[in-house]
């Protein structure tokens, strides 16, 4: 079950900037982007991206499914008239092969091969 994102957080993925995924093993840490506006929120607050690549995230989650993602958008005004904003997201992950969520992703961008599934636990406002 995620957590009910922040409208703030709607805000800001209305917006065009970058957003990074954090995997991790024992080995070390890898870090994956994409754009704002490739995300789509589900109406049960999970966060979908297309994985065109996503190789080496993806042989993370097979040793572990948490994730950290960072996303921004300066044009969000953040705390104290502060120009711009951001969220760090904790949570889980899973690459969808299949189902509602992959076709929906797949008609918007046509060019992935899987869907990142993220469930969040945690969404903090950084500024």
């Amino acid at each position: 079950m995620s957590i009910q994102l922040p409208e703030k957080f709607y805000d800001v993925i209305s917006n065009e900037g970058a957003t990074a995924f954090v995997t991790w093993t024992q080995e070390e840490p890898h870090l994956t982007n994409t754009w704002n506006s490739y995300l789509t929120i589900t109406d049960d607050g999970r966060i979908l991206a297309p994985a065109a690549g996503m190789t080496h995230l993806e042989k993370d989650l097979e040793s572990n499914h948490k994730i950290l993602m960072s996303v921004g958008a300066r044009a969000v005004e953040g705390r104290n008239g502060y120009q711009g904003t951001g969220f760090r997201v904790e949570g889980t992950a899973q690459l969808l092969t299949e189902g509602s969520d992959f076709d929906l992703v797949k008609g918007k961008y046509s060019f992935l091969r899987k869907v990142l599934e993220i469930t969040p636990n945690v969404a903090i406002q950084l500024l």
